[in-house]
């Protein structure tokens, strides 16, 4: 059984800060998450994309956010299951708690924190009847490795960012990229509608508007789909095609904590913000995205704070009658548990006689 100071469920941009703000307390942390690596939805679904809202960040890529984070909380030593989602909450009689993870690995915590983001996402899929049958040979619903489309047939179906980003992007990695929306009108941004319009017009991108995938083709892979458009005097357009991505989004779910006994509110756990983020079970707290209270934003800069503030409380919680004195970074440094040491220069100033 992994054993730990303070147990979080997500590895986002919550999940990880809350490394960095335990750390300065001295707790140890681990995490687990459902995604094969840390980050979150900036790692899966849109590491390129660019964030405007970080304070001192102008503009900073999703990917490199994770991966600042990630330098940032190294000296911390955090521990990580990952590939693995929390299934079960038990507490014991000491009062800690133990989660399971659908791999049946075990952790015990005196605390508790669901950074969990949105929750677990599932793709929202088009409705074409044997799509299913095509998911590991063909069809995917978000890209990972734009290599695995080198040289490759690729049809894209949606009409936002990452529909159009993508097939912009590919544009240099397959040999045929189709982008298929039903509208004419885009939900993109501006800058990436008229980049996708220009390699249209340059034959780089096969631009099929006002129409829907509506049948996929082959035998033990995806061979063909068939475009049905809204024009009925159109007739059918039939694509040889190596992929089929269609970009419509993901849909999220609490998943197996929604079991936990938490006080939910539309799909989003409600803690008390008043104070320390806990939810109706004392030591077990939500932050970032997964919660909900009067006046909530759901930025990034929101969990960071919701962060801060929790560990303060916890640390309360974890050791009864011990007082922390909080102290400014700028003036206590950044004390790693692998023995690193951050802290400003002391000036020396000598006085005149």
């Amino acid at each position: 059984m992994i054993k730990t100071d303070m147990l979080i469920i997500g590895a986002g941009p919550t999940g990880l800060f809350t490394v960095f703000e335990a750390g300065l307390l001295k707790l140890k942390t681990h995490l687990i998450d459902a995604l094969p690596q840390p980050g979150g939805q900036c790692s899966e679904i849109y590491p390129k994309k660019p964030i405007y809202d970080i304070p001192a960040f102008p503009e900073i890529l999703a990917g490199t956010l994770v991966d600042n984070l990630m330098e940032q909380i190294k000296p911390f030593e955090p521990g990580f299951t990952l590939g693995e989602r929390a299934e079960t909450l038990d507490k014991l009689e000491d009062g800690s708690f133990v989660v399971t993870t659908n791999k049946g690995t075990k952790h015990n915590a005196p605390v508790v924190v669901i950074a969990g983001g949105l929750g677990s996402f599932e793709p929202r899929k088009p409705p074409i009847s044997n799509i299913v049958n095509f998911e590991d040979t063909g069809v995917s619903y978000m890209i990972k490795d734009p290599e695995v489309y080198r040289d490759k047939k690729v049809v894209i179906a949606g009409g936002g960012d990452s529909a159009l980003d993508w097939a912009i992007f590919l544009t240099d990695v397959a040999a045929e990229v189709t982008l298929v929306h039903r509208r004419d009108e885009f939900r993109g941004a501006l800058d990436s509608v008229e980049k996708a319009s220009e390699l249209a017009k340059l034959g780089k991108i096969k631009l099929i508007t006002k129409a829907e995938v509506k049948e996929l083709h082959g035998e033990n892979e995806l061979k063909a789909v068939v475009i049905k458009h809204t024009d009925k005097e159109k007739e059918d357009t039939y694509l040889e095609v190596d992929n089929f991505i269609p970009l419509f989004g993901l849909s999220p779910k609490l998943g197996p904590i929604g079991d936990w006994g938490l006080e939910i509110q539309k799909n989003a756990i409600k803690v008390n913000n008043a104070k320390d983020y806990q939810t109706n079970i004392p030591g077990v707290y939500a932050i970032g995205d997964v919660n909900t209270y009067e006046g909530k934003l759901k930025l990034i800069l929101s969990g960071f704070h919701e962060a801060a503030v929790m560990c303060q409380y916890a640390y309360q919680q974890i050791n009864p009658g011990k007082r922390f004195v909080l102290k400014y970074t700028t003036v206590g440094g950044v004390e790693g548990f692998d023995g690193s040491k951050k802290e400003a220069k002391k000036e020396v100033v000598q006085s005149i006689a």
